[in-house]
């Protein structure tokens, strides 16, 4: 998909609540005090058969917020996020028109790490709060396009549109270019952000820049308490999320510095 088309695309699910796979889900605005004199606007979803089965509804003590992007768009990320009886999900995904919607309770958890995840999955994914950003992650350079890792075919912007994706100085994990984020999910995020560390006393805590994009260890990621990213978790075979990332921006504006 194009990135000029995403617009259209993220408004259409709006309209019908029909994620890629066809299951329907009911799209409640609703709005929350933050806690800082703010106040976060978002959309409930909800399946409309209430089907719940995809996140555990035990209550955990959170320490932790890990942010990823869903290497897809908006349909398929809800899709991929609801799938029944998976137990692979996260409370929030952020549209790129900078739409919250909130799939379930944050007091929950479900799997969001993955297999191999530093510190163990299950532990982790218990204690941490994840974070979708709706981008479709690296590209492919195809001729004057980039496409996605999906399909050479899956144009998503040209090599002029250079709004559209940043090009690294030196390759992330053996890749050059990543979609970028719209400012409206930077703002967005750090709502999001200053809600959950009020919420549930969480550290507004991030990594040194020399730790940021890299893998911890055990002690080190049971030891920090505050907001990391899926690298943190894995070595291989993530990329969230990524050098692309304006860390910077999202430390400025939770901690009221932004301008």
């Amino acid at each position: 998909m194009k990135a000029s088309g995403i617009p259209s695309h993220e408004r259409s699910f709006y309209r019908t609540g029909l994620d890629s796979h066809r299951k329907k889900f009911i799209l409640s605005p609703n709005s929350i005090d933050i806690g800082d004199g703010e106040t976060m606007n978002y959309l409930d979803c909800i399946r409309e058969n209430n089907d719940d089965s995809f996140f555990y509804k035990e209550t955990e003590t959170k320490t932790k917020i890990v942010l990823h992007f869903t290497a897809g768009y908006l349909k398929g990320d809800i899709a991929q996020l609801s799938q029944p009886s998976n137990h692979v999900s996260v409370p929030f995904v952020i549209a790129r028109d900078g739409t919250i919607l909130k799939l379930w309770s944050s007091k929950y958890w479900s799997y969001h790490l993955s297999r191999g995840a530093v510190g163990g999955n299950t532990t982790m994914s218990r204690q941490t709060i994840g974070i979708e950003l709706s981008n479709i992650g690296f590209l492919k350079e195809n001729g004057r396009n980039l496409v996605s890792i999906y399909s050479n075919s899956d144009v998503y912007c040209g090599l002029d549109e250079t709004n559209f994706y940043t090009k690294l100085s030196t390759p992330f994990r053996g890749e050059n270019y990543f979609a970028t984020y719209t400012q409206k999910q930077y703002t967005s995020l750090v709502l999001l952000l200053k809600y959950l560390t009020n919420t549930y006393n969480i550290p507004r805590n991030f990594l040194s820049t020399n730790k940021r994009y890299t893998t911890l260890n055990t002690n080190e990621v049971q030891d920090f308490n505050g907001i990391l990213s899926h690298i943190n978790f894995r070595e291989s075979g993530k990329w969230d999320i990524g050098e692309a990332f304006d860390w910077d921006q999202v430390i400025q504006g939770i901690n009221g510095t932004s301008t």
